[in-house]
């Protein structure tokens, strides 16, 4: 059909709902505010997963580690519904590829200290 991008064989993406417009303005629509809730959730996993790590008072960790938990929820969540409505694409790997580094860090295994 003429004007539709082609298909890649290597993308597991959903179609696209149809609820963003063709020309894009400035005001931000759906798509622009689930990716901008997602981008702030993994700047806060970020941030919090040191802020855990490093929490000396007990309740601190605690509550910090509650509140990590939290986010790394809410990613998952507009994760999923920009997935579901074909705003967020993956690409397959090739196998021998994945294998490749599966044996790759499998061999460090032996450098740890405790096995």
């Amino acid at each position: 059909m003429p004007g539709q991008q082609a298909q890649n064989p290597n993308e597991i993406a959903n179609p696209q709902t149809g609820q963003l417009p063709q020309v894009k303005g400035p005001e931000m629509n759906d798509r622009d505010f689930l990716n901008d809730g997602l981008a702030t959730c993994k700047l806060l996993t970020d941030n919090f997963n040191v802020a855990v790590r490093e929490a000396s008072h007990e309740q601190l960790h605690t509550d910090m580690l509650q509140i990590l938990t939290e986010t790394h929820q809410s990613a998952r969540e507009l994760f999923n519904l920009m997935f579901q409505n074909g705003w967020y694409k993956l690409e397959t790997e090739e196998q021998q590829k994945v294998q490749q580094a599966q044996q790759q860090f499998s061999g460090y295994s032996s450098q740890f200290p405790y096995q």
